[in-house]
């Protein structure tokens, strides 16, 4: 090579290789903003391949703004001014009622027994005002009257999870660039088969759950289960998410969900990574009965398998309430609740339950329930919720100097104990530690269940404050004062039955007529005390102001006592 030739090679490798870093630099940048517009708006790039519908096409009743929206951070503090748009915490006399109501005693729905004659399947009315169900809520199977309830979710139960506290860091909710794992593009549904989507044959409640793709729209009331293309399921189902079917008066303060299978949708704008629960805590809640056999015990049946890895979207907020109940929320949810009447988003589910499983007053049935749930486990679940020392009673002896504990519920304005001096006197003459308080709505749950754990026997009439009984250890014994007025077979539903399937001791006292006020009231040949069941066909009202509102208890201490020795005998070794 000619010594004039090299600095010339030299000078062209040069440019060259500047060419070749530009080109470089041109490529990479392409590559880079490619990879962004992918990670941050994927269904710009995958809408022809996923199915998925942009907004101007989805249905105009579930029609949302195209923008991503983090969740807000949530505060443990809430302030007065959040509380006052919600109901007021009653006592265990005030009105409970849905609202629209007016001086309903707090207790008027402790003596409701479910109507075993009400409607098998909910139906939608259609534009005839006729109650058959169109072509599009003709479900699969012949309405879904199918009982698999706690089959498939078998595999859950297995996963055990640590239980942490709500916060913000370990929310449920994930915005769309951080899901790449829980995408559910192109799902088909395998899960959930042919089998409906929901099971309206429970007299007490309608449940809808799904396992696939599933679309939550809080602002379109609406869950949509996604169907591939070549699907033939056609379901719709209107859902009222609170066990008070047949309670017409009660369903009519509950917002209405749509439950629909589906080919379209719109966009998802949050993605979730574990199963949610969907109910309400409208109808009868502030009534320490209806807190736990409406919410409390089917909330248990149905959520406690997930171990706190699942999700409460709650319709008809109340936000008191869940203050109030924070510590069994936290206990089977790890995450905050989201107000289903106050998020605007989209999310997206694998697996979603609408309603709560619930079968007879304040029980489960655990021949039904998922994994066989029995009261005793509810039991335990509220003792471990609220960290209570004693699971069972003491035996007699065990500490010589320990007397056995007795609580008596006392009540005002109604169903009052008239001499519970004289009461007190004779259980402490038998042996018992007496405490006397009083047990309602505006109590602090954590300190009456302290109370409550502590002591071998509890005894008061009929009323919410027996449901505190949950709190109670096992071999306790409860014990019921019935009123005059054939409250028997009631009663012992209400709080007989449930506490006996708690593994409690129980024991019934129905007083004499020489021991109710009602005497005062009417002269002793009335009828209301010849043949007192005679006035039950006049309806509930009228055995709720004759019998409950307006009557109070003078015990027999003598006729009495018998009840006091067996339970003192209960916890004999």
């Amino acid at each position: 090579m000619k010594a004039g030739e090299r600095p010339k090679l030299a000078r062209g490798l040069r440019q060259d290789s500047r060419r070749f870093r530009l080109l470089a630099i041109v490529v990479g940048f392409f590559v880079v903003s490619l990879t962004f517009v992918v990670v941050s708006k994927p269904d710009a790039i995958l809408f022809s391949l996923n199915g998925k519908l942009p907004v101007e096409q989805a249905p105009t009743s579930i029609l949302i703004r195209q923008k991503v929206k983090s969740p807000p951070a949530t505060s443990g503090k809430t302030s007065t001014d959040a509380l006052r748009g919600d109901p007021k915490v009653v006592d265990d006399e005030a009105d409970v009622r849905p609202k629209g109501t007016k001086g309903e005693e707090e207790e008027s729905r402790v003596l409701s027994e479910p109507d075993p004659t009400s409607g098998m399947t909910e139906l939608t009315t259609n534009k005839d005002g006729g109650g058959h169900k169109s072509d599009e809520e003709k479900t699969l199977g012949g309405g879904g009257k199918q009982n698999g309830k706690g089959e498939e979710r078998g595999h859950a139960a297995a996963e055990k999870h640590k239980v942490t506290l709500p916060t913000v860091s370990n929310y449920t909710i994930h915005d769309i660039d951080e899901t790449e794992n829980a995408k559910q593009d192109g799902t088909r549904n395998l899960q959930q088969g042919s089998k409906p989507l929901c099971d309206f044959s429970n007299f007490r409640a309608n449940v809808c759950e799904m396992r696939g793709d599933v679309r939550v729209h809080p602002n379109g009331t609406s869950i949509l289960f996604m169907e591939p293309a070549n699907s033939q399921r056609n379901e719709l189902w209107k859902i009222k998410p609170y066990p008070r079917k047949g309670d017409e008066f009660c369903l009519s303060h509950i917002t209405e969900l749509t439950v629909k299978s589906s080919k379209v949708a719109p966009e998802c704008t949050k993605y979730h990574d574990v199963p949610a629960v969907i109910f309400s805590l409208t109808g009868y809640t502030g009534n320490l009965f209806h807190d736990f056999t409406d919410v409390m015990v089917p909330l248990f049946t149905t959520a406690n398998e997930f171990n706190g890895e699942v999700q409460f979207l709650i319709t008809d907020m109340a936000l008191w309430w869940t203050i109030k109940y924070h510590t069994v929320l936290q206990k089977l949810s790890k995450y905050p609740v989201i107000d289903f009447s106050k998020d605007d988003q989209v999310h997206c589910f694998k697996h979603v339950i609408v309603g709560l499983h619930a079968y007879m007053e304040f029980t489960i049935d655990s021949s039904k329930a998922p994994h066989n749930y029995s009261m005793v486990d509810f039991n335990r679940f509220m003792r471990g919720a609220y960290s209570l020392g004693r699971d069972t009673v003491t035996v007699l002896g065990e500490y010589p100097k320990v007397k056995p504990r007795l609580l008596i519920i006392k009540r005002h304005r109604t169903r009052m104990f008239l001499n519970l001096d004289e009461i007190v006197a004779m259980a402490e003459e038998l042996g018992f530690e007496v405490v006397i308080d009083e047990a309602n709505v505006s109590s602090d749950i954590s300190r009456f269940a302290r109370l409550v754990n502590s002591v071998d026997v509890m005894m008061g009439v009929h009323g919410a404050g027996l449901t505190n009984c949950v709190f109670l250890p096992q071999n306790a014994t409860l014990i019921q004062i019935v009123p005059w007025g054939g409250l028997e077979w009631v009663s012992h539903t209400d709080f007989g039955k449930p506490s006996e399937l708690m593994g409690l001791r129980y024991k019934q006292y129905s007083i004499s007529v020489d021991e109710s006020s009602l005497t005062d009231q009417y002269p002793r040949d009335h009828e209301i005390f010849r043949n007192p069941i005679s006035f039950h066909k006049r309806g509930f009202d009228f055995i709720r102001q004759t019998f409950m509102d307006k009557q109070n208890v003078k015990l027999d201490c003598k006729r009495f006592r018998p009840i006091l020795l067996e339970a003192l005998d209960n916890l004999n070794p």
